[in-house]
C-alpha cells in the first residue's frame, strides 16, 4: 500500500514550507519537475516541490502517450537521442509494466511517399539495432496484400506495401503523478496548486520564491539553498518572474538589448483527435506520412480507455507564447481529417465523429537560443528533442526540451548539473557548503506494488474470490493494469463504499478509484481525477457528463466540502469541458 499522497499532506507541506529550509526547490509538477524531485531525494537531498495547477496539467498530459525511441528522429541523425530513448524504453517496460505495454506498429509505404520501401527498411534496421534488438520481435516487411489482411479498411490505391515494428504505449499523466508520488515517500516535500510567484532574493542569488496557495488564497515562502525551475512551455514566462527584483547587472545578463527575458523556447503545439475505436478499427497502432509536409503522424488504439479509443496526432505548429492560449484550432482538426481521409477513405471521418481533442505545446528550444533574437519560424518538425539545461538568473538551474521517455536520465542530468554549479559557487564564497549526498537510486520501479512479483502475489491472493465470484476477473485486470498491485486497495474501497448507481461501461469501480486517488494520487479537483487519473474526458463524447453528480458526492465527502462547495465544483468541471470542446466541434 502506498503511504498517504493527498489533501492532508499537502497541508502539510505547506506548514514545512514555512518553518523549513531546503537543500533544493524544484518549480514545476510536469514529468521533468516530478522526476528531478524524486532524483534529488532519492540522493538524500532535502525536497521541495510547487506545482501552480495539478501533476501534469500541461504538456505531460497531453502527449501522444508514447514510449518510443522516435523513429522519425533518425532522419535528423539524432542517433543519441534514438539510442537512450529506445534504452529508457527498455527500463520502463522493465519497471512500470502497469504504465508501458509493449504495441505493434504498421507503417503502409505508398508509391508516391517520399520515404520508399528500402529507406523505411533501412531506417528501421537501424532502429532495431539502436535498441540493441530489445523489442519482442524484429521489424518485419509485409506485401500488399498482407497489410490490406491485417489493415482491411486500408486504402489500397498506391500501396507498395509496409512493415511492423514495436514501441510501446504509456499513461502519461498517471507516470507524472507516480514520479511525484515516489519522490514523497523519499522524503520530498510536495504540494500542488501552489504558484511560485516572486523570488527571494539574497545579494545576486535566489534563495526561494514567495508562493501563493490557489486554494486558499494565501501566501507562503519556500526558502531553499538552490532552485531549479522546470517549467515546460512556461519556461520563458518563469523567466520574467525570475527576474523580478533581481539586481541590474544579474538581469543584464538575461535580457536581450531590447530589454525582453531572452527566449529559450520555439514552442510547438501539437494536437490529437480522439474516436471511438469502432470508427476506427485498426489491428494496432500506425504510424503514417503525410504527402502534404512528410512529417509523420500516429495512430494510436487504446483499449485500456473505457470501452475503447484511438487517437490520432499529432501536428507540429507554431505556438503562442503563453501555452495558457492554446486550444485545438481548425486547420489542425482539417490537417489530421484530411490525413485519415487519404489512408482510411472508406471511414468517412468528419468532424462530428471526434469524441475528444486535446493540444499540448512541446518546449523546444529555439536553435536561436544565445543569439539576440526570438528565432524564425523554420521546420518545426526539424527542430531538435534533445534538452537544454543552463544557468537561470540568481544561480537557478533551468530546463527546457527533452521527451518524455527519456524523463529518468534528464532528471538525472539535471541535479548532477544544479549540484555542480552549487559547489562551484561554494568554492567561489557565494553559497553554503553542499550537504552530502549518495547516488541516485531512481533504477527501481516508481511503486514497488507494480512489479511483476508484486503483481503475481497479489493475483495468487485474490484466485479464490475469483474462483468464489465476488471479483469479476475482467474488471479485476484492467485494474491491475492501472495499479498494479494496489488495485487491492480500490477493491476494499468498493467492498467498504458500494458504487452508488450502474457502473459506467469500461470504469467498473469508479468512485471507488476516486477515492483512492483523493488519499493516494493529491487529487485536489474533480478535473485532476476526470483529465488526468483516468481517461474519462477522452472515451465519451459527452465526456462522461452523467458522471460528475455522483463523483461531485464522493469528492465533497472525501474532502469535507459543503453541498454548497460540491455544486461549485461540478459546475466548474463541466465549465471546463465546454471549454475544451470549443473550436472544433461544427
Amino acid at each position: 500500500m502506498n503511504s498517504e499522497f493527498s489533501f492532508a499532506s499537502r497541508r502539510r507541506a505547506l506548514e514545512r514550507f514555512s518553518r523549513e529550509r531546503f537543500d533544493l526547490l524544484v518549480v514545476g509538477g510536469g514529468i521533468t519537475g516530478a522526476a528531478t524531485a524524486r532524483d534529488a531525494a532519492s540522493r538524500g537531498l532535502k525536497v521541495a516541490l510547487v506545482e501552480r495547477d495539478d501533476f501534469a496539467s500541461g504538456t505531460s498530459s497531453a502527449s501522444s502517450k508514447l514510449v518510443h525511441g522516435g523513429l522519425r528522429y533518425l532522419e535528423n541523425f539524432e542517433f543519441k537521442l534514438v539510442f537512450e530513448s529506445l534504452s529508457e524504453r527498455a527500463h520502463l517496460i522493465r519497471t512500470q509494466p502497469n504504465m508501458v505495454r509493449w504495441l505493434k506498429f504498421y507503417l503502409p509505404v505508398y508509391a508516391n511517399d517520399k520515404r520508399g520501401m528500402g529507406l523505411v527498411s533501412i531506417g528501421l534496421w537501424l532502429y532495431d539495432l539502436l535498441s540493441l534488438f530489445r523489442a519482442p520481435h524484429f521489424h518485419k516487411r509485409l506485401s500488399k496484400e498482407r497489410m490490406l489482411r491485417e489493415i482491411p479498411k486500408l486504402s489500397p490505391d498506391g500501396l507498395l506495401g509496409g512493415f511492423t515494428y514495436y514501441d510501446a504505449s504509456m499513461w502519461d499523466d498517471v507516470m507524472c503523478v507516480e514520479n511525484a508520488r515516489a519522490a514523497h515517500d523519499l522524503g520530498a516535500t510536495i504540494a500542488t496548486r501552489v504558484e511560485a510567484h516572486e523570488p527571494i532574493w539574497h545579494g545576486d542569488r535566489i534563495e526561494g520564491f514567495r508562493c501563493l496557495d490557489r486554494e486558499s488564497g494565501g501566501t507562503v515562502e519556500v526558502r531553499a539553498k538552490r532552485t531549479i525551475v522546470c517549467g515546460g512551455p512556461y519556461t520563458d514566462l518563469l523567466g520574467e518572474v525570475l527576474l523580478r527584483g533581481a539586481p541590474a547587472a544579474e538581469a543584464a545578463k538575461f535580457r536581450e538589448r531590447s530589454g525582453q527575458w531572452k527566449h529559450w523556447l520555439k514552442p510547438s503545439r501539437g494536437t490529437h483527435l480522439v474516436f471511438a475505436r469502432d470508427r476506427l478499427p485498426v489491428a494496432g497502432a500506425m504510424l503514417l506520412s503525410n504527402i502534404e509536409d512528410t512529417r509523420v503522424s500516429f495512430v494510436i488504439p487504446r483499449d485500456d480507455f473505457g470501452p475503447g479509443a484511438v487517437i490520432v496526432g499529432t501536428t507540429d505548429a507554431e505556438s503562442p507564447r503563453d501555452p495558457a492560449d492554446v486550444r485545438a484550432e481548425d486547420a489542425d482538426v482539417d490537417y489530421l481529417l484530411r490525413l485519415l481521409a487519404r489512408y482510411f477513405p472508406e471511414a468517412k471521418l468528419e468532424r462530428r465523429d471526434i469524441l475528444a481533442t486535446y493540444v499540448g505545446v512541446r518546449p523546444l528550444m529555439d536553435p536561436a537560443f544565445g543569439h539576440d533574437s526570438a528565432g524564425g519560424s523554420g521546420n518545426l518538425a526539424k527542430v531538435s528533442r534533445e534538452h537544454h539545461i543552463g544557468e537561470g538568473p540568481g544561480g537557478t538551474t533551468m530546463v527546457a526540451g527533452g521527451k518524455y521517455t527519456t524523463h529518468r536520465p534528464m532528471a538525472l542530468e539535471i541535479v548532477d548539473r544544479a549540484l555542480a554549479a552549487w559547489a562551484e559557487d561554494f568554492w567561489r564564497g557565494n553559497a553554503d557548503p553542499v550537504p552530502g549526498w549518495h547516488q541516485p537510486r531512481t533504477e527501481v520501479s516508481t511503486n514497488p506494488a507494480v512489479t511483476a512479483d508484486a503483481v503475481a502475489r497479489f493475483r495468487a491472493e485474490i484466485a479464490p474470490a475469483i474462483r468464489a465470484g465476488k471479483v469479476d476477473p475482467n474488471a479485476l485486470e484492467e485494474l491491475i493494469e492501472r495499479y498494479g498491485a494496489d488495485a487491492r486497495e480500490v477493491l476494499a474501497l468498493h467492498a467498504e463504499y458500494p458504487e452508488s448507481g450502474p457502473s459506467p461501461l469500461g470504469f467498473p469501480y469508479l468512485e471507488a478509484q476516486l477515492r483512492y486517488g483523493i488519499r493516494r494520487e493529491m487529487v485536489l479537483r474533480l478535473e485532476d481525477f476526470y483529465f488526468r487519473r483516468l481517461p474519462l474526458y477522452l472515451c465519451r463524447k459527452d465526456h462522461g457528463e452523467e458522471w460528475i453528480e455522483p463523483l461531485s458526492r464522493v469528492w465533497a465527502e472525501e474532502l469535507g466540502r459543503t453541498e454548497a462547495g460540491r455544486q461549485d465544483e461540478g459546475a466548474s468541471l463541466r465549465a471546463k469541458l465546454t471549454r475544451r470542446d470549443q473550436g472544433y466541434r461544427s
